[in-house]
């Protein structure tokens, strides 16, 4: 087996360049055949992915966070048009990492040990417009109060976790709502709204249980949508989403769904696998099992 293995030294607050040594160790004790990228600068792995034979590999691993192995997914998916997919594999040494717990990936020795056994898994993927182009995502996307508080924890980046705090604690002093029209499979579901998630895979943020029932590969995606609520409700709430209980609040809804068209007043930012990136209006659809992950 050989892996082009993309490294995001940044990954984890500077924990991925620690850490590239003794993957690298591990893989040619296991005598693992791989290539190393080391990504420079952000969206610097689509760069590499375009310069590179991708077919020369039975799988391209991205050593990081949910961003990273985000930025993979494209360049692969917008590049290589022809013959047999390579598999995807996650090392995880990023802050979140929430997908790969979906493939049973929680520690950095459980995405090596998935390289050496080569098992994969047939994986649903989601897609979002922006303007006219097509990006792919494998765990979430979501607008309104979540890439609100994204935006602002990324000021924080420094403060590392705590960022996220004061994310949280600024956006619901000033909290807002937004107007917004989805249309779920040809069902309209609008009104004012705080945020929605649409969830391929069950967690954000690392532990946080946004969708408990969502699946990787059942060809749906979970959708989210939390309506107005206040400020001391919203607080209450958010907590409960590590153990996957917000829906006992009744502004939380749950549908399950194919394609979702979405509109909202104003335009809000979307946070594809935790990057900030796109904007409503956009559409989102699923694209049941269309490549392999190492578990």
């Amino acid at each position: 087996m050989k892996i082009a293995l993309i490294a995001n030294p940044c990954s984890g607050g500077q924990k991925g360049k620690k850490v590239i040594p003794e993957v690298e160790r591990q893989l040619q004790e296991k005598k693992i055949e791989y290539d190393l990228y080391i990504t420079r600068y952000h969206r610097h792995a689509e760069c590499i992915l375009e310069d590179i034979n991708v077919g020369d590999y039975d799988a391209l691993v991205s050593l990081g966070g949910d961003g990273t192995n985000f930025h993979v997914l494209n360049a692969l998916l917008k590049s290589y048009k022809s013959g047999k997919i390579p598999a995807l594999g996650m090392i995880p040494v990023g802050r979140g990492n929430s997908f790969a717990r979906d493939l049973d990936i929680r520690l950095t020795r459980d995405g090596i040990s998935a390289v050496v056994r080569q098992n994969t898994r047939a994986v649903d993927v989601c897609s979002f417009t922006h303007g006219k182009e097509r990006y792919y995502f494998v765990n979430l996307t979501g607008f309104g109060f979540v890439t609100d508080v994204a935006r602002t924890a990324a000021k924080f980046r420094c403060l590392g976790d705590l960022s996220y705090v004061i994310g949280v604690l600024i956006q619901t002093v000033g909290l807002s709502f937004h107007d917004m029209t989805l249309d779920i499979d040809g069902k309209q579901v609008s009104g004012k709204n705080c945020f929605v998630e649409f969830c391929n895979s069950r967690y954000t943020g690392g532990s946080m249980l946004m969708a408990p029932e969502a699946k990787i590969d059942d060809g749906v995606f979970d959708v989210v949508v939390t309506g107005p609520l206040g400020r001391l409700s919203l607080l209450a709430t958010l907590p409960k989403i590590f153990k996957g209980t917000h829906g006992d609040n009744p502004a939380v809804r749950f549908f399950r769904a194919k394609k979702v068209k979405v509109t909202t007043t104003p335009p809000k930012g979307l946070l594809p696998d935790g990057e900030i990136f796109g904007t409503t209006p956009t559409e989102i659809n699923i694209h049941p099992k269309l490549v392999r992950y190492l578990c």
